[in-house]
Parts: C-alpha cells; sequence; structure tokens
C-alpha cells in the first residue's frame, strides 16, 4: 500500500480541526452566542478524536508494511 493517500488524510484531518479551532476561538473573541461557540468547539472535540484515529490507523498500516 502506498502512503500517499494515508498522509492526505492525515493532513487534511489536521487541517479541519484547525480551521474548527480557529472559528471557534473567533466566535469566543467577538462574543457571539456562547452557546453556538460552546458546541463549535464540542465539534473540534470530535474531529480531532477522528484525526487522532486516522494516525493511529496509518501507523499500524505503515508500520506493517515494512
Amino acid at each position: 500500500m502506498t502512503a500517499q493517500p494515508l498522509i492526505i488524510a492525515i493532513i487534511i484531518a489536521c487541517v479541519v480541526v484547525a480551521l474548527i479551532l480557529v472559528r471557534g476561538v473567533a466566535m469566543f473573541g467577538t462574543g457571539a452566542d456562547p452557546k453556538k461557540s460552546n458546541k463549535v468547539m464540542q465539534l473540534r472535540i470530535l474531529a480531532q478524536f477522528v484525526a487522532v484515529v486516522i494516525i493511529i490507523i496509518g501507523a499500524l498500516l505503515l508500520n506493517g508494511a515494512e
């Protein structure tokens, strides 16, 4: 298995987490609805979980490919 699609998936997952984080912090900074800001940060936690799972699966697959 080539590692390139896996690396791309990891990069995309990390970028998504970063974008959600920036949006959440911006919402807190502008004084937006606190409930909406909190929901965005909860979404960030979910996105981080997905990113970590992708990274772990990638590490296992790449380690097994050796």
